[in-house]
């Protein structure tokens, strides 16, 4: 494992914007939940839209693992197991997960540490087009999917953005396991694209690398990096779609933070949906001061919740974990296990603490964790 100061300061800068993106995914979601107002004292619960995207971030790395010792590894069908391990937990079709994963019970499943945490065991609303899918595992993946388009087949492919411009490539596929609609997964392609740049695009000049205190300005180049190299960067993005996504960045720095704007990009609860009222509310708040009020004023969309993950996932990966409201990220019942995921992603992707095939690794316990299967 290097200890280098150049390194740790690296990993800590890349680890605060994974950490900003997947606490401001959560924050969006519950305060999408609750219109933008939540209870002013006790936790906060997570959406599903948060739960599934913690699976899949336990899914990506994973998939990592597998690749590392197996040298061998189809990431989407690692995911979808991840997916079923979320479904045994909430009590759906538990003994046909069961039979899918552990046909001989020979083997304590699911598996991970993840599949301990008691919140995720919790109905935390509906993803009926998921829960749909799944529950046609045994039917194969190819006939799994139903047509929907709905925003959970965007939101919780969100932490696939981490893994880079290869793993966006495969963000569609994982789409598919459950949303057939082509929009969505398109949809998915573009939101993971777009938070890829927020995560890496460089921070002010003279300043340190990240969690530095970004200017307004950093926000919208990132995003608007996004969006021009989309379409490089998800080649099956139609000129329709890319067009809509330009005419969304745009009205932002034209007209920001207009409600009626925002309800006419984002007006139900489908993945595009998510996506084009995500950018428009992040570029209308490019501030760092302004993140809670992003989050607000996404949560005011006619489906809030997804719009405003969107919103948080953008604008936390830019800005860092830092600039999250404390006391939401506090009081919020996965904040613990979001960061966690969040540093382990970075960790896996940066330096396979488990090892490899031929390499050992300097984490014993790092395979019990994160099983690569």
């Amino acid at each position: 494992m290097p200890h280098g100061k150049d390194h740790q300061r690296n990993l800590f800068a890349r680890q605060s914007r994974v950490r900003g993106m997947m606490l401001g995914l959560a924050l969006g979601d519950t305060l999408g939940g609750t219109r933008g107002a939540p209870p002013d004292a006790g936790p906060l619960r997570a959406g599903v839209s948060t739960q599934l995207a913690c699976f899949t971030a336990e899914g990506v790395i994973r998939a990592q693992v597998r690749g590392n010792h197996k040298g061998i590894c189809h990431a989407p069908s690692v995911v979808l197991h991840a997916y079923c391990r979320w479904a045994a937990l909430q009590g759906i079709e538990a003994e046909k997960m069961r039979r899918r994963w552990n046909p001989q019970g020979t083997r304590a499943w699911p598996d991970g540490w993840l599949a301990r945490v008691p919140a995720l065991a919790e109905r935390r609303g509906s993803a009926p087009a998921t829960v749909t899918a799944l529950s046609r595992i045994e039917e194969g993946q190819e006939r799994m999917a139903t047509p929907s388009r709905g925003c959970h087949a965007l939101t919780r492919c969100l932490p696939i953005a981490v893994t880079g411009a290869g793993g966006i490539t495969q963000v569609g596929a994982v789409a598919a396991l459950t949303h057939g609609d082509p929009a969505a997964q398109s949809a998915a392609t573009q939101a993971a694209a777009l938070v890829h740049h927020c995560l890496t695009h460089p921070a002010p000049a003279g300043g340190p690398p990240a969690p530095s205190a970004p200017s307004a300005g950093t926000v919208r180049e990132a995003l608007h990096a996004g969006v021009t190299a989309l379409p490089a960067t998800a080649r099956h993005v139609t000129e329709h779609e890319y067009g809509r996504l330009r005419a969304a960045f745009r009205l932002a720095a034209d007209e920001p933070a207009n409600a009626g704007h925002l309800a006419h990009l984002a007006p139900d609860a489908t993945a595009p949906s998510a996506l084009l009222g995500g950018l428009y509310a992040a570029a209308s708040f490019p501030g760092r001061a302004g993140l809670q009020a992003a989050l607000e004023f996404a949560a005011g969309a006619p489906d809030g919740a997804s719009v405003a993950c969107v919103t948080g996932a953008l604008l936390g990966a830019v800005h860092g974990a830092d600039a999250l409201p404390v006391d939401l990220v506090g009081r919020h019942e996965l904040a613990w296990v979001l960061d966690t995921l969040a540093r382990d992603l970075v960790l896996e992707l940066d330096d396979s603490p488990s090892g490899s095939e031929y390499v050992k690794g300097w984490d014993l316990e790092w395979w019990s964790r994160y099983p690569g299967w």
